[in-house]
């Protein structure tokens, strides 16, 4: 118990150890904020522990230098008079407040019974004129990018938006403007299906690759339709076009499967070459395992059937009227079933089934089924098509 206890004290001596010396590394290194918020952690608990008085020391250093870096940073951004650094002066004044708030419940912190003082300041009136900068920045920055035709600069006026409702809630018409970027921003595709196969397609695939809402895309910026609705102008046509389809026969392969082993099947009593019983030293007959051949004969059959779909979709930029990506599309469907049934080539054959393996008995407890349709393969193949269909919408749209 002594020992474990003492390992355990050495151990948490060299995480403190440790962690201090990562602490005044960051602090040489101008990382003031790790510095910071890992010394608090250190004084959550037992603050009063000699121990504890370097990382007290250390938070009252790297608080220091990191208001003084941000203060000095602030001014001369100010100086620059650049609206580009509102966000920027925003984001510190931010960050020197959030500093004093993350130290104050630690407070008070004493070294050597000597009070550490921290020279907080209020901040809230600076940090107030610099989101009002900000926001009104946000703003007319938006307006602009709203004034755009550019379906880009009408998503970044959103982001924007967003952001600036968030900092300044019903900041001007900030809503309104919000839902206007959102429903211009968005890319409208129209989806159709071109049979180039000279084959009827089930109604059911159709319906089912048109079917968006199975896909489960959520993108914000696009939406997809199958049938052309009026008054929507259109940025983006996709064709998939079906080129062949392919439909195997149906296929029964069949092969003979023997299975033999040896096993234990009781005992018998040890006999000598003359057929006599042998006997132990204390004259008890000896017994050894009776060791006998077993088989098992059985025709493994397999049904085969299988489908092929090669396609492409082509995405053409109707304001251009240019197509910008061609995907080829090769999707499959193999239908098997495997079953056994036994079988007796000669009456020697035996039907211990002691000598199959776990996939042996799997095949016997199977048995035969019909063979799907050709409308059955082609749609079951359609789920394979609509998968890579998927994955192209979401390689071919990002957001």
């Amino acid at each position: 118990m002594k020992r474990t206890l003492l390992i355990l004290l050495t151990s948490l001596t060299l995480i403190a150890c440790n962690t201090a010396k990562q602490v005044e590394k960051a602090v040489y290194s101008g990382d003031y904020d790790y510095a910071i918020y890992t010394a608090i952690d250190k004084l959550q608990n037992n603050k009063e522990k000699k121990r504890k008085a370097e990382f007290i020391i250390m938070l009252e250093d790297a608080f220091t230098k990191g208001e003084a870096r941000d203060l000095s940073k602030i001014t001369y951004l100010k100086m620059d008079a650049n609206p580009e650094n509102y966000q920027e002066i925003f984001d510190l004044y931010n960050t020197l407040s959030s500093r004093q708030e993350a130290i104050k419940p630690i407070l008070p912190l004493r070294v050597n019974g000597k009070d550490v003082t921290f020279n907080f300041k209020d901040y809230n009136q600076l940090t107030i004129e610099s989101k009002k900068n900000l926001s009104g920045y946000i703003y007319t920055s938006s307006l602009k990018l709203l004034a755009s035709k550019n379906k880009t600069d009408i998503r970044q006026a959103y982001d924007n938006l967003v952001y600036l409702n968030q900092i300044s809630p019903n900041y001007k018409n900030t809503y309104q403007l919000i839902n206007d970027a959102q429903i211009r921003g968005i890319d409208y595709i129209l989806v159709t299906i071109n049979n180039q196969t000279r084959q009827i397609i089930p109604n059911r695939l159709q319906n089912d690759l048109l079917n968006f809402d199975t896909y489960g895309l959520d993108k914000q910026w696009s939406v997809y339709h199958a049938q052309k609705a009026q008054n929507v102008n259109y940025d983006y046509a996709m064709q998939l076009n079906l080129r062949q389809i392919n439909v195997s026969p149906e296929r029964i392969n069949q092969r003979e499967i023997f299975r033999e082993r040896k096993i234990v099947d009781g005992t018998t009593y040890k006999k000598d070459r003359k057929g006599n019983p042998v006997k132990d030293s204390l004259g008890n007959f000896i017994k050894e395992d009776k060791i006998i051949n077993i088989n098992y004969r059985f025709i493994e059959t397999v049904q085969s059937k299988e489908a092929q779909i090669l396609a492409n979709v082509v995405y053409t930029d109707l304001k251009t009227n240019q197509v910008i990506e061609n995907f080829p599309i090769d999707s499959g469907f193999i239908f098997e079933n495997r079953y056994a049934e036994y079988y007796r080539k000669n009456r020697y054959d035996q039907k211990d089934e002691r000598a199959l393996i776990k996939e042996d008995r799997e095949l016997l407890r199977n048995r035969p089924i019909d063979f799907p349709s050709n409308e059955q393969m082609v749609f079951d193949t359609g789920e394979d098509l609509k998968l890579q269909l998927k994955d192209i919408i979401n390689e071919f749209n990002t957001y």
